[in-house]
């Protein structure tokens, strides 16, 4: 049996707050990211005021935690989207296509009632190895 492996980088923000989460945990072949909020590692702020902003933001939050996986967003398989208001999916999800490409993972998203830090946008993620 697969032992489980905790992933960290330095290359995207650690547990919020520090709680006791870990941004990644690899086990076998897959590896499972810790939901993301759209903080840019050099502020620990918020990217933007705006989806785009940090959809964008947690993309690349997602692939540097993935890099340190070795794994990537070419090799994501599932997605959950936790989002402050569907109104925003049309924006959340055009940024979200220009970093998946032509062979998106399979995904979830459903409207919730609040976020950290005011965040309009989180994403966790499944990947293969």
């Amino acid at each position: 049996m697969a032992e489980k492996e905790v992933v960290r980088t330095d290359h995207a923000p650690g547990p919020f707050q520090g709680a006791p989460y870990n941004q990644a945990i690899r086990i076998g072949d897959l590896v499972f990211v810790a939901g993301q909020l759209g903080i840019s590692l050099g502020t620990g702020q918020l990217a933007g005021s705006g989806i785009a902003e940090q959809t964008d933001q947690i993309m690349r939050n997602l692939s540097a935690i993935l890099e340190a996986a070795e794994s990537g967003l070419d090799k994501l398989v599932k997605t959950t989207v936790f989002l402050m208001d569907l109104g925003d999916f049309a924006a959340m999800n055009d940024v979200y296509a220009r970093h998946v490409g032509d062979r998106p993972p399979a995904r979830s998203t459903v409207q919730i009632s609040g976020l950290p830090s005011g965040a309009l946008v989180e994403i966790e993620a499944i990947a293969h190895v």
